[in-house]
């Protein structure tokens, strides 16, 4: 007998958690999948909600968006534990990502921050190892930085998140991180500005017509600078090209554009490796890709 589905209670932007993990089930289930991740698939069966009404089907190739994006955030963990096996990899906003699963090597250090009624519907859906720890708390809220082992190295990884925090609180998130986290590095993703103004005016909606939550911040060359320097430790600012995907959009334009340097700042998506300085003062500054 099978048994009863876990009915999600999300609404905002704690929601969005359920439409990113309907786009990986979705491309993982495809026979030309660009991403394997059962663990999702089998997330979403055992869910009882509305899937096909709020989010649609895939009309934009967002599916293969969401799988591109997620194999960037998954390479640069598997470099980081690459060069720190035992490290710390620290997730902001996890949602309902199955990452731990893709890419775990058996000995790194897990800890997943979100708001409350994320992680609780995390802990009755997945199972926890020891390696594992949920922090229910805001990622601005800086008590999550207390319960973090820095000595194998640390990744602090923003999926999905940013964006909806306002300038100003991005920029402290970050700068708190390299004072907290000397020698760590961060990896995040962004929209556009163009594309977070369209956002922040609700002008975005899912391919099923359900408004997406606006976004407050965005990435260009301009804001890049400013990100780099709202601490002195940042010593590197890198930006992250998306593997060629499929269809029109994401296996032509995409890698056109980020091929073209007319056009290329005006990807939709940003995704970007900051480094720490260890406080040495060795650390080669570096200026912003783009």
């Amino acid at each position: 007998m099978r048994p009863p589905r876990t009915r999600p209670e999300l609404d905002g932007v704690p929601e969005t958690a359920l439409w990113t993990l309907y786009m990986r089930a979705w491309e993982a289930r495809r026979p030309d999948r660009l991403l394997d991740d059962p663990k999702a698939v089998e997330l979403v069966d055992a869910l009882d909600y509305p899937f096909q009404e709020r989010f649609g089907p895939d009309k934009w190739d967002s599916t293969v968006g969401e799988a591109i994006r997620t194999r960037v955030f998954d390479d640069e963990v598997r470099r980081f534990l690459r060069d720190h096996p035992d490290g710390t990899v620290v997730v902001l906003a996890e949602g309902l990502e199955t990452q731990f699963w893709r890419v775990d090597n058996g000995r790194a250090r897990w800890v997943s921050v979100d708001l409350a009624e994320v992680v609780g519907l995390r802990r009755r859906l997945l199972p926890e190892s020891t390696r594992q720890r949920l922090i229910a708390c805001s990622a601005l809220d800086e008590r999550w930085m207390d319960e973090v082992d820095r000595t194998r190295g640390v990744l602090i990884t923003a999926k999905g998140l940013l964006q909806y925090f306002r300038p100003t609180e991005v920029h402290r998130l970050v700068a708190t991180c390299a004072e907290r986290f000397p020698g760590a590095a961060m990896v995040f993703e962004a929209p556009a500005r163009w594309l977070s103004a369209l956002m922040a005016r609700g002008r975005t909606r899912t391919p099923a017509g359900v408004p997406v939550p606006p976004a407050y911040w965005g990435m260009d060359p301009k804001e890049a600078r400013r990100l780099r320097a709202a601490h002195p430790g940042i010593v590197e600012l890198v930006d992250l090209p998306l593997p060629a995907g499929r269809g029109r959009i994401y296996g032509r334009r995409l890698p056109w554009m980020a091929r073209t340097p007319v056009v290329r700042n005006w990807k939709p998506v940003w995704i970007m490796r900051l480094r720490f300085g260890d406080g040495s003062g060795t650390d080669p500054a570096r200026n912003p890709s783009g």
